[in-house]
């Protein structure tokens, strides 16, 4: 670990220029998820009972640099001051006199929310001249937003360099989660790799064959590592232009000593429907007139005892059609297995991006693992072995 936190700053009276991620979903100007401002309550809360001051850097949607009312941040101060407990102040801009006169005015115990950063192009365009105007509203800086990290923006990268400068509690405990999962996990690693495409998940194969000593892929992807062993997967889900690029894979895995686990068995339907009428056959025996949907319950066993064997597991992705029934029983077996071994202290379990955390909720098996990623973008390319540029800066 080599960037510092919230015990590394002295904050009492300071102004604390605080990135957080508070894109929520928003339904007839009420937010329908509150989950992301629930995870930043320690951070802001650490700060005020440190003497500091939240002043809040937040975005919200994609206004391309022009100021849109229907993206303002003001909707979500009474939200913030609920889950806060203090008063949220707020101003109608993120720099300039507007953002001065609101952070000079704050009173201590309370917090300052400015207006939408990407109202701003030099937000998205890191422009060194926005990353100093925002700069000089504080006294330091920490980043809470590690779902935002893979963004080299103003408020997430330049920034970083112009203040001393932190994670927050939220950044920190991801970046704790993930270390602890692939830069020095305890061994044997599984990984469980989920989804729809081969394709949007290259450069994470990759690097996972790399790191692991398990890896188990589930989903339309795995029917394209199954035409890629020349079985007829019918009408599944598959890429069939990625067949050599998934034996490409098997050969590296094979190389590096990681062991790649398929689906033995798998559940078909003629329609992709709930409660469809469904069998479960051999992997290598899908009709032509059929898709496969899920994982069978062979499969399923093999990865209980990969779990079982197991000490760390990093989880994206679902087995198979997990949003109906009853193909949603591979995730939602595999999901309590993990959740019963992490429960028991036999298994680190770090889960995140896509449809992973729906997925693991649906199985009601979110609770148990050691860490789940809220960040999508951010947690893939740091499972992809990227750096990102809103952690590269807190390393300065």
């Amino acid at each position: 670990m080599t960037w510092k936190t919230l015990d590394d700053l002295d904050l009492n009276g300071k102004t604390v220029l605080t990135r957080v991620d508070i894109n929520v979903p928003v339904e007839n100007g009420k937010i329908t998820d509150a989950s992301r401002v629930e995870r930043i309550v320690p951070t802001v809360k650490d700060i005020l009972a440190r003497g500091g001051k939240p002043v809040l850097l937040a975005h919200f949607g994609r206004p391309k640099g022009q100021v849109n009312p229907e993206m303002s941040l003001e909707p979500l101060v009474a939200t913030l001051a609920e889950h806060f407990g203090v008063p949220v102040n707020f101003a109608a801009d993120c720099i300039g006199a507007k953002a001065k006169t609101a952070v000079a005015a704050l009173p201590a115990g309370e917090v300052l929310l400015l207006e939408n950063t990407r109202f701003h192009a030099g937000e998205t365009d890191n422009d060194p001249q926005f990353a100093a105007a925002l700069a000089a509203l504080g006294d330091v800086y920490v980043n809470d937003a590690f779902s935002a990290a893979h963004r080299a923006h103003g408020s997430t990268e330049g920034i970083a360099r112009l203040l001393p400068a932190a994670a927050g509690r939220l950044m920190q405990a991801e970046l704790q989660a993930l270390e602890a999962a692939l830069s020095a996990p305890v061994r044997p690693v599984a990984a469980l790799v989920g989804g729809a495409k081969v394709s949007s998940k290259l450069e994470l194969l990759g690097n996972l064959v790399r790191k692991v000593d398990f890896l188990i892929i589930g989903g339309g992807m795995a029917n394209t590592f199954l035409a890629a062993q020349g079985i007829d997967v019918g009408k599944s889900l598959a890429e069939h232009d990625m067949t050599e690029t998934a034996r490409n894979i098997l050969h590296a895995a094979g190389e590096a000593g990681c062991e790649i686990i398929l689906p033995s068995d798998v559940v078909i339907a003629r329609e992709f429907a709930a409660n469809a009428a469904n069998e479960t056959v051999p992997a290598d025996a899908c009709p032509a007139d059929a898709m496969i949907l899920d994982a069978g319950p062979d499969t399923v066993a093999r990865i209980d005892t990969v779990l079982k064997s197991a000490k760390t597991l990093i989880w994206n992705g679902p087995l198979g059609a997990f949003e109906i029934e009853p193909f949603d029983r591979a995730t939602n077996a595999a999901a309590a297995a993990a959740a019963a071994l992490t429960r028991a202290g036999d298994l680190v379990s770090v889960a995140g991006g896509g449809d992973t955390v729906a997925a693991l909720n649906k199985a009601g098996a979110a609770a148990d693992f050691t860490y789940i990623s809220t960040a999508g973008g951010a947690f893939l390319e740091w499972m992809e072995g990227k750096t990102l540029p809103g952690v590269a800066a807190l390393e300065q």
